[in-house]
């Protein structure tokens, strides 16, 4: 298990433990660790900067093409309140306006230091519990790719085919639907095609973030009501992710098991 020290809100000192595995500790070399500890509080400042506050820890995973920051305790004191009063979605759409400044600042940042363009960025939150997640998918890949163990029990096909099922009930199946290991602990799901005609239209008259909260609650209370996703990862399941780049037709949906 690696270990990065990491700033947190408060600048108390706090331990990011990556979930690799020891079989490929070696890949996790200094300089990798480095640019994850630097990039996971470069992180943390922005948020604060941004929003008033910052998260009471930000954890970073990186495999392959993606990089992945799981986020924990970023409700503000108003947002708490808005919660409390079932105002949600004032929070979703007011957080979603000040991310796009967020990814704006991080952009360049991210591109000069994996040598990579950027391809896309999501984020999503828990707000019951919470959390958060901020996902990066880069043209090319910013790692080796780090390989499951021999014993590990998930088998990525059966992840792919539960993901669509619950698409079908939800919406329709993806046109084309991927699935990443990005740590022991947390899973990727790529779909591209996913919008069904009066999605679009509803785009074309302005109506982008309404959409954007409305699948968000329902396709949660999909996956988590109908989903066999603790039997496929023989594992709880702490929090599921979803965002949509409505421009390019496509989700990411962030399955992260409890440790």
């Amino acid at each position: 298990m690696v270990k990065i020290l990491l700033l947190g809100h408060d600048n108390d000192r706090q331990y990011f433990s990556a979930f690799f595995e020891s079989e490929v500790e070696t890949l996790m070399t200094s300089p990798l660790q480095q640019k994850l500890m630097d990039i996971s509080s470069l992180t943390s400042k922005l948020l604060r900067k941004n929003f008033g506050r910052g998260p009471e820890s930000c954890y970073a995973f990186a495999n392959k093409r993606f990089l992945v920051f799981y986020i924990r305790g970023f409700l503000s004191p108003l947002e708490a309140t808005l919660l409390e009063n079932g105002n949600s979605d004032h929070i979703e759409i007011s957080r979603n306006i000040v991310m796009k400044t967020v990814h704006n600042q991080l952009k360049g940042i991210l591109e000069l230091e994996f040598a990579q363009d950027i391809e896309s960025f999501y984020h999503d939150w828990n707000y019951p519990q919470n959390t958060g997640m901020i996902t990066v998918q880069f043209e090319g890949d910013i790692i080796e790719e780090v390989g499951r163990k021999l014993n590990d029990p998930v088998d990525l096909k059966p992840l792919i085919d539960e993901v669509e099922r619950v698409s079908i009930l939800v919406q329709k199946r993806p046109e084309k639907t991927e699935a990443y290991y990005i740590s022991p602990k947390i899973y990727l799901i790529k779909r591209d095609g996913i919008l069904v005609q009066i999605e679009k239209a509803l785009i074309e008259k302005g109506y982008e973030q309404t959409l954007m909260v409305t699948k968000d609650e329902l396709e949660k209370s999909y996956l988590h009501r109908d989903g066999r996703f603790e039997e496929i990862f023989s594992n709880p399941v702490a929090d599921i992710f979803v965002d949509w780049d409505f421009s390019e037709n496509r989700s990411i949906m962030c399955f992260v098991l409890k440790d």
